[in-house]
């Protein structure tokens, strides 16, 4: 019951903290664009309980999940998004770049796929230092899977016996196209065809069977020192990119994220999301007031931290 309760806090933490995101943005306080977690927090924080401080996640531009699973600090995480030298970059980054190395955040990218070979080279980094018992964490979207690199990653790993995790979220969607129309092949021929151990859940809105689940995954990366795939199906409730749904483009239907939605555990309140909640929210408020008293960058700034 413990699990559960901190779990699902976890997971409302998120959903609050992207809320106020939404409900900010039109006020232009927010300056980068962001693609939000809303429908996949489960994934994140169900993962992450499995791993060690030592470990590293790579992650995508849809990463505020992730960042906070991890325990990403949320005053300086507003503070990014507004573009304040205050946030975890000095305002540089924005929410498609997001880094905490001290929380083993290791950076995102807006391109997609580009940051499953950074997470392949800390591993073999890692294995040529004889550092064991560590796991690196790749973290896409199905979207990257078609991409050379995903391909080249997955040889290079399992050629070298890498202990990297490949964390394939799957949302269904590549912006706007269904895996039908832009995938030919099977996922799990493709895996399963470089060596790899695959594991596949269906119930990514549960962050209890997402950790129980994923923990076989992570502990075999850990144990064994090599590469595993674990895609875990998900949903995203927004647009693309932004605060906004997007059901009049035509892609998808309100009627099939509702059978989602359904299954979701915070839109069905319990005693345990409406305890937390109050809490959440304060402090969200005070993260949201420190940013938004934070300076500006200033023409100094500009090639600090530049290399």
């Amino acid at each position: 019951m413990k699990e559960r309760r901190s779990l699902l806090f976890q997971c409302l933490r998120i959903r609050l903290v992207e809320e106020k995101i939404i409900e900010l943005y039109p006020t232009d306080l927010i300056q980068s664009p962001v693609h939000l977690s809303i429908g996949q927090e489960a994934v994140a924080v169900g993962v992450c309980a499995n791993l060690l401080p030592q470990d590293w996640v790579f992650i995508n531009y849809r990463g505020h999940a992730f960042y906070l699973a991890r325990g990403g600090p949320l005053p300086e995480f507003f503070s990014e998004l507004m573009g304040r030298r205050t946030g975890l970059s000095k305002g540089k980054a924005g929410s498609m770049h997001l880094a905490a190395p001290a929380r083993g955040v290791i950076g995102a990218s807006a391109v997609v796929a580009s940051t499953i070979p950074h997470a392949v080279g800390a591993a073999l980094a890692a294995k040529m230092k004889k550092q064991s018992g560590r796991v690196f964490v790749a973290n896409f979207g199905d979207g990257a899977t078609e991409q050379g690199v995903f391909h080249e990653s997955l040889n290079f790993a399992a050629l070298h016996r890498l202990p990297v995790l490949f964390l394939c979220e799957d949302n269904g969607l590549a912006v706007h196209t269904s895996a039908a129309d832009r995938q030919a092949f099977s996922l799990e021929r493709l895996v399963t065809s470089y060596g790899l151990a695959y594991f596949d859940l269906a119930e990514g809105y549960d962050p209890e069977r997402v950790r129980e689940y994923s923990h076989q995954a992570v502990e075999e990366v850990r144990r064994e020192c090599r590469p595993v795939f674990l895609r875990i199906k998900t949903a995203r409730y927004r647009e693309h990119v932004g605060p906004g749904e997007d059901f009049h483009a035509g892609y998808r239907s309100a009627g099939e994220m509702n059978l989602w939605k359904a299954k979701d555990p915070l839109l069905h309140p319990s005693a345990i999301t409406e305890e937390y909640r109050r809490e959440i929210s304060l402090e969200i408020e005070e993260a949201v007031k420190f940013a938004v008293e934070s300076p500006v960058p200033t023409e100094e700034d500009l090639l600090t931290d530049v290399i």
